[in-house]
């Protein structure tokens, strides 16, 4: 079966594809056909070993983790969408011919190939039936992410809530969440260019972060979430009320690849009150090209990758 390997850190230009042994499914595990999975900044980390700020003790964790001198995990991929090509002779949950949406976070990754084994307990569900499979696979990953950030806040209905990066792939999921969801008043901070993006996924007010800081404005919020780890928290943490509370995705979303998460996701979509937001998709064997657009930091929600031309479902 075609994959994309990477066999040391660097550029978009380490992803190489080639052919690797199909994979069979044990007694518990399904094995997946994949149609689409996605590109996301984490996956860049990875490839790259760019880490975002964090402390020297969370760099040696990540080098134990992740390679010490070179990737421990070859195929990268955290999320994905398909079909149930066959199971292992003790699923129940599954059925050949199921179209699933899965993350891979907790099974060492893995989404850039043509078939996948997941276990039938894993974090993996019959997909929405709404969604396409290219946009299923951008669901769980970013949708958890900041379904998990959220529920620290402990937000209540009609508490103000200002989500920075709010066009993100997780700031995206995050306004729909706090205002659909949850009920929030929320403020998008975003670039100008995404304005009515945001404001279109439910925020009741957005910010142009190049033009106004909203730190500055003299309005607190109960809740400051940064959705892609670029705000400084004394800058967030000026804008909050007394009792409010700040969050940082990088150190805030720990915990939350859960199948509850993914399954509440999953209801959310079908009755109308989440969507994933697709900003390009690129063909399997365009990762390279996908990479470096990510890579970039400008992308509006999600990008998606067509592992096969199959994927209208």
């Amino acid at each position: 079966m075609k994959a994309i390997v990477y066999e040391k850190y660097g550029p978009p230009e380490v992803l190489r594809l080639q052919e690797v042994e199909k994979p069979a499914p044990r007694d518990n595990e399904v094995l997946v056909k994949i149609h689409a999975t996605t590109v996301t900044i984490g996956d860049t980390i990875m490839r790259s070993f760019n880490l975002p700020p964090i402390s020297g003790w969370q760099k040696i964790m990540a080098r134990l983790i992740l390679g010490w001198r070179k990737p421990k995990r070859h195929i990268l991929g955290m999320e994905l969408a398909g079909e149930v090509e066959s199971i292992g002779r003790k699923v129940t949950r599954f059925k050949p011919g199921d179209p699933v949406f899965a993350s891979t976070l907790t099974v060492n990754f893995g989404g850039y190939v043509e078939y996948k084994c997941l276990p039938e307990n894993g974090v993996i569900s019959i997909k929405p039936a709404n969604l396409t499979y290219e946009e299923a696979a951008a669901v769980p990953g970013a949708g958890m992410t900041a379904w998990q950030c959220l529920k620290k806040g402990n937000i209540q209905p009609g508490q103000a809530v200002l989500i920075y990066g709010a066009s993100g792939a997780v700031g995206t999921y995050a306004v729909q969440l706090a205002s659909r969801h949850l009920g929030a008043d929320v403020t998008g901070v975003c670039s100008g260019a995404n304005l009515e993006l945001v404001k279109s996924l439910g925020a009741g007010q957005v910010i142009d972060y190049t033009r106004q800081d909203f730190a500055q404005s003299g309005v607190t919020y109960d809740v400051v979430f940064d959705a892609v780890g670029k705000l400084k928290p004394a800058q967030g943490k000026k804008a909050l009320k007394p009792s409010g509370i700040y969050i940082n995705v990088h150190t805030d979303s720990d915990g939350g690849d859960k199948l509850e998460n993914l399954l509440l996701l999953k209801e959310l979509v079908e009755a109308g009150k989440l969507k994933p937001v697709i900003d390009r998709v690129y063909l399997l064997e365009q990762i390279v090209e996908a990479h470096r657009y990510v890579e970039q930091g400008h992308k509006k929600g999600n990008v998606v990758i067509t592992v096969d031309h199959i994927t209208k479902v």
